[in-house]
């Protein structure tokens, strides 16, 4: 199953970092290719967002089910296609690494199931690792932001 994983340290103390990662409404916009989303309840949501499926450009839905909040380490979550036949999971763990240091890590693991599963999985393979550099590193770079802004 094409799947990523992107680690990367902050300068920030993890309950700030869990602070932002526990309202999804502060991370969701991050998700490259966003367009929207909408919240059902604390653990649904749907996820809108415009995505390259090799030479095509495609709007995507997925429906976001939140399997575990687990403050201040981690969220866990299962994907499903709006429309699409495609399934996948991912994570974002953070781990204290000293009082004012904190390791985040992505995780996004993805894949298509029909007829065309091994042509879409095939692109998904260089898609997937990109999106979980991409979007960690935007969380990444949005709480050191907002930290600095509110010093």
């Amino acid at each position: 199953m094409p799947n990523g994983t992107h680690f990367v340290k902050v300068n920030l103390p993890i309950e700030y970092v869990w602070e932002f990662v526990s309202d999804m409404n502060r991370w969701a916009p991050l998700v490259p290719g966003y367009i929207k989303h909408d919240i059902i309840d604390e653990r649904q949501s749907t996820w809108h967002f415009k995505g390259d499926v090799g030479k095509i450009q495609k709007t995507i839905g997925l429906k976001v089910q939140i399997k575990e909040w687990l403050e201040p380490n981690s969220v866990t979550f299962d994907l499903t296609g709006i429309g699409e036949n495609v399934k996948g999971d991912g994570y974002f763990l953070a781990e204290r690494d000293g009082k004012e240091v904190t390791n985040i890590t992505g995780y996004l693991q993805i894949a298509a199931g029909g007829m065309m599963a091994p042509v879409i999985n095939n692109v998904l393979k260089s898609i997937v690792p990109k999106t979980t550099i991409e979007f960690t590193d935007r969380i990444a770079s949005r709480l050191m932001a907002e930290h600095t802004v509110s010093r």
